[in-house]
């Protein structure tokens, strides 16, 4: 994983501008916080991409357990972190209100550290079923994960809608299946 450039950029420029499009005062606090956050982070990384990224190598077999925790907030570059928060500003909105601060904070906790569990039990099975060892090099960082499971809780309490994948018309409780394997085949790094 190669260390992203830091500083201020086009994608950082963009989400700014876009968050102050929907104005701060109406961004709810724990998405605002969970947003300044990743933000900070992109800014001012707590270590080099290569010491944060999840894999089974470094958080199982080395014992590198922080892993999971720092994995999320840190995102390989400026148009990761805008296409993420981007996402997560719009879930954010629409679930914290319908959730309450405290209940959303205590979802983004759990499924920050559940995501990487996750990732960590299926990357350790295509290692076995497969019999290759190389599942457990990969290494992966971003907020992704708790997006996709924020938007299948999004459909669960907003059921019967119908979303747009790629100009096709999906109910949105399939939606979300639609774009993991689309984001897969599109960019499966």
């Amino acid at each position: 994983m190669e260390r992203r450039q830091r500083g201020v950029s086009a994608g950082l420029l963009l989400l700014l501008y876009q968050i102050s499009q929907v104005g701060f005062q109406n961004i709810p606090s724990v998405t605002l916080g969970v947003l300044v956050l990743n933000i900070f982070l992109f800014l001012n990384p707590l270590s080099p991409l290569t010491e944060v990224c999840l894999s089974v190598n470094e958080a199982v077999h080395r014992k590198n357990w922080q892993r999971l925790l720092l994995a999320p907030f840190h995102h390989a570059d400026d148009w990761h972190l805008y296409y993420n928060m981007i996402s997560m500003l719009w879930k954010g909105i629409m679930l914290e209100r319908k959730l309450k601060s405290i209940w959303f904070a205590y979802i983004i906790a759990v499924f920050s550290v559940l995501i990487g569990v996750v990732y960590i039990v299926l990357e350790v099975l295509l290692v076995i079923i497969l019999d290759d060892p190389s599942y457990g090099m990969n290494c992966g960082v971003g907020f992704s994960g708790v997006l996709f499971a924020l938007k299948v809780l999004n459909n669960h309490y907003n059921p019967g809608r119908v979303s747009s994948v790629f100009g096709l018309p999906i109910s949105s409780k399939y939606a979300c299946w639609v774009e993991l394997v689309a984001i897969h085949l599109i960019a499966p790094g």
